[in-house]
Formats: C-alpha cells, sequence, structure tokens
C-alpha cells in the first residue's frame, strides 16, 4: 500500500516551484517607484533580495515542510506563541493586503488614463478614486461565486498584463540604449548608495521590500518536491534571479527614458511604454498596453480579493471571530468578511483625496502596507526560533542550514533588515510631496496602532460561543 501511494504521489519540479514564487511576488506596479531611484535602485534590490527574500523564503520552508496541515503564518506562530498572536500574525497578513488594494487599483487606473488617451487623469483623484472603488467591489461580487468564476481571468491576467507587458518594456528599453538615443538616468555620480544621513532619501526601501512579499505563500509547496533540501533552495534563487532581473531591466527602460523628477508612482511604466513606443513608431499600441496592463493588475486584485480572507475565515472557524464572520455562502465564499473588507477599502481610498498628489497618496498606503507585513514577519521569524526549542522533535522535511545558529543568523538578518525598513519608512520621502510631514507621520502612527491592536481587543473580547458547534464538542 505504501508503494502504491509513493507512486501515486506527484511532484512537482524546481522550475514549476520557481515559477509559482515568482507569480506570488513579482509586479509591475514597483517598477516606477525603483525607477525613480536612479542608481541607488540597485542597493534597495540587493538589499530586499538578500536580507529579506531568501531570509523569508528559507525560514516558510521550513515552517511549511513541518506543519504542513495548512493554515500558513496563522498556524506557525500559534504554534509557537498561541491563539493570541496566531490570529494577530494572520489578521496583519490579511489586514495589510485590504490596504494594497487601493495602491494596486490605483496603478490600474494610471494605466486606463492611456487607454482612454487621456494621460492627465493619472492626476485626477475623482478619476483614481472612481476606478478603485468599481474595479474593487466588481471584482468583489465576481468572487461571491466561487474561484471557478475568477481563476480563468486570473490566468489571463498575469500572462497577458504583466508577462508580456515587462518583455516588451525590457525589449524597447535594450533597444533604446543600442541604438543611441539619449539616457535620461544620471550615471554621472556613480553612487549606487543612498545618503543614510538623510533618511528621508531611503523612505522607498520599505515600499521596494514590500515588492518581494509574499514567497511565505509559495512555501507550502515544499513537501510536494522530491529532494526537499537540495530543490526548494534552488527553486528560491531561481526565483529571487528572475524577479530581480526582471526588476533591474525594466526599472532601468522606464528611468531611460523618462527623467526622474517626471516619474509618476502610478503611471510611470506608461510614461515609459509612451516615449518608447513613440520613438520605434508604435504609438498606435499605446492604449492597448494600457488596458493590459490595468487588466493584469485587476486581475491579481481578483485573484487575492477571496485569498487572504480565507486565512481569516480559519480563524473564526477556531472561535477567533464572531459567528457573524464564520458565514459562507452556497459556494463556501466568506462574503461576511468580504462585505467589511469592502468597507475598511472604501473608507482607505479616501486617502487619495486628502493628500496633494495621487503619487504621494500611493507611497503613504504603500508606506502602511509595508509596516503591517513587516510586523507580521517578524511574528514569522521570532516563531521559527521559538520552535525551534519548543518543538525539535517535528519532522522537518526541510531545515534551514546550520542548526539552531543557522535558525538565528538566517531570522536575524531578517529581523534586522525589516526593521530597518519600517524606521526610515516613517520619515517622509524626499522624491515626494507628500504635504504636512507631521500628517504623515501621524497617518502611519495611527494606522499602525489600530490594525495591529484591533487583533489584540479583538482576542480579548473573545467568547466560548463563538466556537461553532461542530467545533466545541472537540475543542480541549
Amino acid at each position: 500500500m505504501a508503494e502504491e501511494n509513493t507512486k501515486q504521489r506527484h511532484y512537482i519540479s524546481t522550475f514549476v516551484l520557481a515559477m509559482m514564487n515568482v507569480a506570488c511576488v513579482m509586479s509591475l506596479r514597483g517598477l516606477p517607484m525603483m525607477a525613480k531611484e536612479g542608481l541607488t535602485m540597485f542597493f534597495y534590490l540587493a538589499f530586499a533580495a538578500l536580507l529579506f527574500l531568501v531570509p523569508v523564503s528559507l525560514i516558510s520552508a521550513e515552517l511549511a515542510s513541518g506543519w504542513p496541515q495548512g493554515g500558513g503564518v496563522y498556524r506557525w506562530v500559534r504554534e509557537a506563541f498561541g491563539s493570541r498572536w496566531g490570529f494577530t500574525a494572520i489578521w496583519l497578513q490579511w489586514i495589510q493586503n485590504v490596504i494594497w488594494y487601493p495602491t494596486v487599483l490605483a496603478f490600474a487606473a494610471g494605466a486606463l488614463s492611456y487607454f482612454f488617451i487621456n494621460p492627465a487623469l493619472d492626476t485626477n483623484k475623482t478619476f483614481n478614486i472612481a476606478v478603485i472603488l468599481i474595479v474593487y467591489w466588481g471584482a468583489t461580487f465576481m468572487n461571491f461565486r466561487g474561484m471557478k468564476t475568477t481563476g480563468r481571468l486570473t490566468t489571463i491576467g498575469l500572462l497577458a498584463g504583466t508577462i508580456f507587458p515587462a518583455v516588451l518594456i525590457i525589449a524597447l528599453g535594450i533597444l533604446w540604449i543600442v541604438t543611441g538615443n539619449p539616457v535620461q538616468l544620471n550615471t554621472a555620480s556613480g553612487n549606487f548608495l543612498p545618503n543614510f544621513a538623510d533618511f528621508s532619501s531611503v523612505a522607498f526601501l520599505g515600499g521596494i521590500v514590500l515588492l518581494f512579499a509574499g514567497m511565505e505563500v509559495g512555501a507550502v509547496h515544499v513537501r510536494e518536491l522530491r529532494n526537499p533540501k537540495v530543490q526548494y533552495t534552488k527553486a528560491v534563487f531561481l526565483a529571487m534571479l528572475i524577479i530581480v532581473v526582471v526588476f533591474v531591466l525594466g526599472s532601468l527602460s522606464v528611468a531611460v527614458v523618462i527623467p526622474e523628477k517626471s516619474i509618476s508612482l502610478t503611471a510611470g511604466i506608461m510614461q515609459g511604454f509612451k516615449e518608447l513606443l513613440d520613438k520605434f513608431s508604435m504609438g498606435w499600441f499605446l492604449p492597448i498596453m494600457g488596458l493590459l496592463v490595468a487588466f493584469g493588475a485587476v486581475g491579481g486584485v481578483i485573484a487575492w480579493i477571496a485569498g487572504p480572507s480565507k486565512g481569516l475565515l480559519a480563524t473564526a472557524k477556531d472561535g477567533d471571530l464572531p459567528p457573524f464572520l464564520q458565514y459562507t455562502n452556497k459556494h463556501g465564499v466568506q462574503t461576511h468578511i468580504l462585505w467589511i473588507q469592502g468597507a475598511i477599502v472604501t473608507i482607505i481610498s479616501l486617502v487619495y483625496l486628502l493628500m496633494p498628489t495621487i503619487s504621494s497618496a500611493f507611497f503613504i498606503l504603500t508606506a502602511l502596507t509595508a509596516m503591517l507585513y513587516i510586523i507580521m514577519y517578524i511574528l514569522l521569524y521570532v516563531s521559527a526560533i521559538k520552535l525551534r526549542y519548543s518543538q525539535p522533535d517535528v519532522h522537518r522535511t526541510y531545515k534551514v542550514p546550520g542548526g539552531n545558529f543557522g535558525m538565528w543568523i538566517v531570522a536575524g538578518i531578517g529581523m534586522l533588515a525589516v526593521v530597518f525598513a519600517m524606521i526610515v519608512g516613517f520619515f517622509p520621502p524626499s522624491q515626494l510631496t507628500v504635504g504636512s510631514p507631521t500628517f504623515y507621520v501621524s497617518f502611519l502612527i495611527v494606522g499602525v496602532i489600530i490594525f495591529v491592536g484591533a487583533p489584540l481587543i479583538i482576542n480579548g473580547l473573545k467568547r466560548p460561543e463563538w466556537m461553532p458547534k461542530e467545533n466545541s464538542q472537540t475543542e480541549e
């Protein structure tokens, strides 16, 4: 019987896992932010890849292989520190995603402004909010019908709206340089390092680190490898190589054709496409590219709307949320959670009315998203260390190399990196006009306090009657 099960077991290749990780992480919305950094983008990319992406990938692989029952960060942190902090971890993973929606949809709005052949719409606050809310609620109602309705759109969106535009802008950027066109990227200084004496000049670091977040999602597949210890490490570095190459070449393609101060954080990639396509007599293709890039962003939102909230639903089934939030419709979709999620997205979108520019609103929400995600990653790192000591006998198909000392080194590097990124994120960026620095800092502090405090308060209000009846009999 064991031999039969072994034959029937399906394994995935190193390449397939690498591609799955790329799909989880890579997004075009960060290219303008990196392009705006000029030569220092190389420092940010190296920092995010080596000090963030590698540690979180290796640690997530160990945790996923040791506790394969599902639940992700909720289970891992719960195993280490109990239900309160497990709930807090999955809450942070969920809420940062909720705040992410208005940023990625503002990116979609910037692309759509070129589809409508009116780039000025990118700076129009009413247009941006309208696109955010119409697309978001439309995607939510689609998700009410279950994954069968959304799966195909997500796949098409990834291929047509992310992979194809990335390849095209890189190819055109290389062609721009080799044919001797003027390069807007300032290379005269040769300065690849930011000015660490002025933290406002490195404020983009948190947002760039956020671009590499999500590798823990792919870690759940580590047990589907024939040789996890070797294959997973190869898959991580292959995925990292692809992501870094696309980010570097894509950002450079924008930076060489658009002056740094003119790059929009939401429409920068379309600004680059306009210059490149016009130069090579392909301007007619620009509206189509605007539609494809927007569709790619929307496809990502469709895919993510139901996903993270399923983790929150799992906590509700464990009695961490009141019965109202345990409801699912006939398609098994957690509609009550999605209604509340939509209300939060609607309220947060109003930030676009409060900030002086669309780019500044985009960045302040990106900064808040990054800080909440970073706190979740800190819980992840600390849990990995704790479980090495509290549950050393749990079999892990993959383990961070170097024993407990290796775990301390990898987790320690990861924690130091994200804490540094979080600290500099509180400094208003020198690259943008953000209005009042007091408002900027206060918004982030209040946002962190509210969204980190909420799960702790909810856990404090937890009642025995929240436990679903089917679970209450088995609860110890």
